[in-house]
């Protein structure tokens, strides 16, 4: 089963955490075990998993990207978000996770989040969960 889920970015760079929706489908479907992929189908947005505890991590990680990729570089696109496909093929378009006893298997303190860098924008991303 392919899910297609929505969200709508407020930024330019913004992480946002999407674990409780990717969760609430697991959920659902009552999924014991398996795994799930979750695919950014966008080439200025990409989804990757990290710290959920302290706020300044995301801050410091769109910071360090900011920082590494600027978009006023002077860059050759006339769409002039070329920093935005950089960042997004850094991070990549997709992850894998594993479903044990109906819960994503995460580490404590992780999240997955849907990575903008083109926005604001209305967006999507697709969720495959697959039963063992």
């Amino acid at each position: 089963m392919v899910l297609k889920k929505s969200i709508k970015t407020n930024s330019r760079n913004e992480l946002l955490d999407i674990t409780r929706e990717i969760q609430g489908e697991i959920s659902k479907e009552n999924i014991q075990s398996g795994t799930v992929v979750v695919f950014v189908p966008h080439t200025t947005a990409a989804v990757t998993i990290n710290e959920n505890a302290d706020p300044d991590v995301k801050k410091d990680i769109l910071k360090f990207m900011q920082d590494k990729v600027p978009n006023n570089y002077g860059f050759d696109h006339i769409e002039g978000n070329s920093d935005s496909h950089i960042k997004s093929s850094v991070f990549g378009p997709s992850i894998t996770l594993i479903i044990e006893n109906g819960k994503l298997l995460l580490g404590t303190w992780q999240s997955v989040y849907f990575c903008e860098f083109d926005g604001p924008r209305n967006r999507k991303y697709f969720v495959k969960i697959t039963q063992d």
